[in-house]
């Protein structure tokens, strides 16, 4: 028996945004994981001219790979990733999705708020390049093509209605300090997907870059307790049914 995992990067990201959560699995497992580049995104961003249609479609073939040679099949999605994670386990076969800060809703106005003022605040002390969020929001504010995030926009109202065929057990993982995503968007998320397996996790500390913030190492330990269970479930299964 063998693992593939999915992992989906979010809007006007790249597979950095995921890569604390997939390093910390990788070193504890055996699986195989694929954390694609969606057309247009990465380091450098080149988002005029792409479509929602094709961010789609490089995630639902690297699915594919995965499952041509894996029996069991996991997705973790961050951000859009997740909604694009959710219309594949809807569509598709698979054992496990884990979401992270999925933008089923967008923009928290009141953490949104609060981190402006933030930011003007360093800005009038002279400490601005030491603000991280201003850091990593800069360059992607003068990268990313207006029309792009209609794009983004498209996706997530393509998506949603595949929520309710999500049968697979999946975990929901929000930060209560998420300015990008209310926090809120979590308990919609609950409502409308269709497995009766599902838990929502509130990491406190956290914003909307969940791998990256100070709850980090509960978010990793929690997501490969859930993801591993099942491995040991399939094993226990087989022990039953072919043991002596």
């Amino acid at each position: 028996m063998s693992t593939g995992c999915l992992c989906i990067h979010g809007y006007t990201g790249s597979p950095e945004e995921v890569e604390p959560l997939v390093d910390y699995l990788h070193l504890r497992t055996d699986w195989e994981f694929k954390v694609p580049t969606l057309p247009g995104h990465g380091t450098e961003l080149d988002l005029r001219g792409h479509y929602y249609q094709e961010w789609i479609a490089t995630a639902e073939l690297a699915l594919l790979d995965l499952k041509s040679r894996h029996d069991t099949i996991l997705i973790i999605g961050f951000s859009m990733g997740g909604m694009i994670a959710s219309y594949l386990a809807a569509k598709h076969e698979v054992d496990r999705l884990v979401l992270l800060s999925a933008a089923l809703k967008y923009i928290s106005f009141p953490q949104l708020v609060k981190d402006t003022f933030g930011i003007a605040a360093d800005a009038w002390k002279g400490t601005l390049t030491n603000n991280p969020l201003f850091v990593r929001y800069q360059t992607k504010m003068k990268q990313t093509h207006f029309l792009s995030s209609f794009e983004f926009m498209k996706c997530v109202e393509f998506t949603k209605p595949y929520l309710q065929y999500v049968k697979c057990p999946t975990l929901i993982f929000q930060g209560k300090l998420d300015g990008m995503v209310p926090s809120r968007a979590a308990n919609f998320l609950e409502q409308e997907i269709g497995s009766s397996h599902k838990k929502v996790v509130f990491l406190p500390n956290s914003k909307h870059l969940v791998c990256h913030d100070e709850d980090r190492d509960t978010l990793c330990e929690s997501v490969l307790y859930f993801l591993s269970k099942l491995s040991y479930e399939k094993k226990e299964t087989e022990v039953g049914v072919y043991g002596s």
